[in-house]
């Protein structure tokens, strides 16, 4: 990954930090990573704990950022969470899965909180 993209994420993850804490989210993990992969955030929305995943284009409507996110990424952060869920003991607790789409153009940032994105994945 060239220099340019590392910085483009980490600017779309620091503004998506911002904007799901802005809605009330309680971060408690940023880039989890395990054997299986990586999660961008996971966080509290009230009793429910969700799995973010951030994806950042630039000079792209936000469509792009969330077409991004395929069948074999949903796949590979439902694996992950899973994992994070075994092994904090996240027994019987609500879950959930959001993206968050960040389009960096000309002008101000958007950003685009999709709640239950999609479904546990296999």
């Amino acid at each position: 990954m060239t220099k340019e993209r590392l910085e483009l994420g980490h600017l779309g993850e620091e503004l998506a930090f911002k904007e799901v804490r802005r809605l009330g989210y309680k971060e408690i993990e940023r880039n989890y990573r395990c054997p299986l992969g990586e999660v961008d955030l996971i966080a509290r929305d009230g009793d429910t704990l969700v799995f973010l995943e951030i994806k950042t284009r630039k000079g792209r409507p936000l469509g792009y950022a969330k077409e991004a996110v395929n069948e074999r990424k949903k796949r590979q952060i439902s694996k992950v969470a899973l994992t994070y869920m075994k092994n904090k003991k996240c027994f019987g607790v609500k879950a959930r899965f959001d993206v968050v789409a960040v389009s960096l153009g000309q002008g101000k940032p958007e950003l685009e909180v999709i709640k239950n994105a999609f479904e546990l994945a296999y």
